[in-house]
């Protein structure tokens, strides 16, 4: 079975490491603040204004003026604190984000993001994706593996305007984590969801998949 939304948050959560500083975008990416580990100690960095972000709250916790960048209603841990955006964006721009986990419309075979514009809808801006794309020192992209109209979002160029160029480091989707790879021109199939194979994978990518050592799979 591909593994659902929640599922992708909670594999995507096993990627940020210990000590971490982590900002985590808008959709699929904001679950995962509910599966870490809190003897990790990993740091949520949230764009608006917040560095220890916390899971969502209970009912009783709710505080409407403790919002994340998607104006959901959050925690502040203990020692966490707030400021404002330029603050907030002068971390992103100088390279105190260790990894930023940010949703995608489409991932090319180079590292390509396209994720600020949805096709057919009215379009809001690039908000700050750009800047945590260029200034994290590891993108993670979360997203399903093939968009409402059946079309793979994980592909050989982005057809899309452009977030950044060559920044994606790891690609998680409901079928699978797979890693661009720029120099075979491919994506490097390093995990399935359980139940899916690898015909399957294969099947719902617009470009070459190659196994974890570089090979076709079999």
């Amino acid at each position: 079975m591909p593994w659902t939304r929640d599922e992708i948050a909670e594999r995507a959560s096993r990627e940020l490491p210990p000590n971490a500083v982590a900002n985590l975008g808008i959709g699929i990416p904001t679950l995962i603040a509910n599966h870490l580990n809190p003897e990790d100690k990993v740091v949520l960095h949230s764009e608006n204004g917040l560095l220890g972000m916390g899971r969502f709250p209970y009912e009783e916790e709710v505080d409407p003026q403790i919002i994340n960048a998607g104006k959901q209603t959050v925690t502040i841990i203990e020692g966490g604190s707030t400021f404002d955006s330029a603050q907030s964006f002068a971390m992103i721009r100088g390279g105190h984000v260790d990894v930023a986990v940010l949703g995608a419309m489409q991932v090319s075979v180079t590292g390509d993001l396209a994720n600020w514009m949805v096709p057919g809808k009215k379009v809001a801006g690039i908000g700050g994706a750009m800047d945590l794309a260029t200034g994290a020192r590891r993108v993670i992209a979360v997203m399903t593996h093939r968009d409402r109209n059946g079309n793979s979002k994980v592909v050989d160029a982005c057809t899309l305007p452009l977030t950044a160029m060559r920044c994606v480091n790891l690609v998680i989707t409901d079928l699978g984590v797979l890693a661009p790879d720029g120099e075979a021109n491919a994506f490097r199939l390093l995990e399935m969801a359980p139940g899916v194979t690898r015909e399957e994978v294969v099947a719902a990518t617009a470009a070459p998949v190659l196994d974890a050592e570089g090979s076709p799979p079999q």
